[in-house]
């Protein structure tokens, strides 16, 4: 079902108050690899996880990280970013 995302650029809501937006390079059992990505704490912004992603879709993804691994553990949930509705 992944594998179907893999190349697209993605939204990864993690169990923490953190939200990654990037390009899907890979996928195991463990991880998935993000490549010019955006790791972004929550915390850091008064903006909800919603807007923040909206805002992202509207502008752009702002890279902070090259190459990120993320833990399928923490993973709520995983969307492509053009599937974003602003609705």
């Amino acid at each position: 079902m992944l594998a179907e995302y893999i190349g697209q650029k993605v939204v990864v809501d993690l169990r923490s108050t953190f939200v990654c937006l990037g390009t899907l390079k890979t996928v195991d059992e463990q991880f998935l690899e993000l490549r010019n990505a955006d790791f972004h704490d929550l915390r850091d912004t008064d903006t909800t996880r919603e807007n923040y992603i909206a805002q992202s879709f509207a502008t752009g993804i702002k890279r902070n990280r090259k190459r990120i691994l993320l833990m399928r553990a923490e993973v709520v949930a995983i969307s492509l970013l053009a599937d974003v509705s602003d609705d």
